[in-house]
């Protein structure tokens, strides 16, 4: 589940990778044998008052963006569920692989809280155009075929031979020149990521009053 260290490691990670010229591509993936990751970590953030909960939201942005922005090709090895924040990860690489059966999708709505500004934009930016009601409005979860035609995923694959499976998604990428990749994805995405950047300080104050709720705290 994602805290506020989790958030800042990430991003760390990111600029790390982003950095070193022998990583040739990253491999998202998660060690637990069930949960690809379930979110944000309500245990630890439930004690948050309004301003650390801003600090937070914040710091998970520049996470977002991180790697969102990484230069290197990312590959999402979605081995379990990946609900709400952890979809929101999975959604920032250039390749989602779905384990058969693992759900994927974003539920912040019926928990009460509307999208974070950047995850709006991301969300825009990766799946199918029609999709967006189902999976921003409805707060679905999704598997197998029906994730891959909404977007949320590009494949799905079996347990057995999953991490070969993302490996060689990954390789894929990670064979192409590493300039040529780099400058291509940063172009298709430098937009996205401006827009992100400019307003999410502005919009988060929407996210913050729907967490607050006296319906949000309740559920």
């Amino acid at each position: 589940a994602i805290d506020e260290p989790l958030a800042e490691d990430l991003a760390r990670a990111a600029a790390e990778v982003a950095s070193d010229a022998g990583v040739r591509g990253v491999l998202l993936a998660s060690a637990h044998p069930k949960l690809f990751c379930p979110g944000l970590d309500l245990v630890a953030l439930a004690g948050y008052d309004r301003a650390s909960m801003e600090r937070f939201m914040m710091s998970f942005a520049v996470t977002v963006w991180a790697l969102y922005g990484l230069p290197k090709p990312v590959v999402a090895a979605v081995g379990g569920a990946a609900v709400a924040g952890g979809c929101i990860l999975a959604l920032t690489a250039d390749h989602r692989v779905l384990k058969r059966g693992a759900p994927i999708g974003l539920n912040e709505v019926k928990v009460g809280v509307p999208l974070p500004w950047s995850v709006t934009r991301l969300l825009r930016a990766t799946v199918h155009a029609p999709a967006l009601g189902r999976i921003a409005l409805l707060g679905r979860n999704f598997t197998d075929a029906e994730a891959v035609d909404l977007g949320l995923a590009h494949e799905t694959a079996e347990a057995e031979g999953f991490e070969a499976t993302c490996l060689a998604r990954l390789d894929e990428f990670a064979d192409k020149d590493p300039l040529a990749l780099a400058t291509t994805k940063a172009w298709l995405r430098e937009s996205v990521l401006a827009e992100m950047m400019a307003h999410e300080g502005e919009r988060v104050g929407a996210f913050l009053d729907g967490w607050f709720s006296e319906g949000t705290q309740e559920r």
